[in-house]
């Protein structure tokens, strides 16, 4: 940390599938924070990194990348059943995702900057943040809306979250929490979240 920089404060939010990660971002981006997609990042990586691409193969056979592109479905329909082979993705994926964001982060000019990553809590990726956001809704209101989102069922739904940890672990992880469950206002909680963050500096 030479060079007289100072060091830029860095924010996991996460939240489970459902929970409204993407509004409390959409404010924070009003605000004029950075947000890095994580999982917009892992997706990238799986479809352009050759080395990744390779130690996916390894792992999980030729049939995720017929034709060299990878085939989304065919590797999800491996891992969504599978907690182990979830588990090797992620080991697999998340530590270049989490280069990508060192190398982003240095190019940023603001206060903070917010990583925003479905799966913090169940990586133990959370550990590498200076402060943690949770965005939390009651289970009803998240399947509700994810139903209406993805045109999915309701068991489909609750089989996703089984995938996921618990909100209890989740808020454990958590400096901060956003409750998004229709009736308390976002935006004035995320704001209260934005000061305390920019005071921390």
């Amino acid at each position: 940390m030479a060079h007289g920089r100072p060091h830029m404060l860095s924010v996991g939010l996460t939240g489970g599938i459902g929970s409204g990660k993407s509004t409390v971002c959409e404010v924070l981006r009003v605000l004029g924070i950075p947000i890095f997609d994580a999982d917009a990042a892992g997706k990238r990586l799986l479809a352009e990194d050759p080395a990744l691409r390779q130690a996916v193969i390894e792992r999980f056979g030729p049939n995720v990348y017929p034709d060299g592109r990878l085939d989304r479905k065919a590797l999800a329909a491996i891992v969504f059943n599978d907690p182990n082979a979830l588990a090797d993705l992620n080991a697999l994926v998340h530590p270049l995702v989490r280069k990508a964001f060192q190398v982003w982060m240095a190019a940023q000019q603001a206060p903070y900057v917010v990583m925003e990553s479905a799966l913090l809590a169940d990586t133990g990726g959370h550990a590498h943040f200076d402060q943690v956001i949770v965005v939390t809704a009651p289970e009803a209101l998240r399947i509700a809306r994810v139903m209406q989102r993805d045109g999915v069922g309701e068991e489909a739904v609750k089989a996703r979250m089984r995938n996921q940890v618990s909100e209890e672990e989740r808020l454990r992880i958590a400096d901060h929490v956003v409750v998004n469950d229709g009736a308390r206002l976002v935006v004035p909680q995320v704001l209260r979240i934005d000061r305390a963050l920019r005071e921390r500096r």
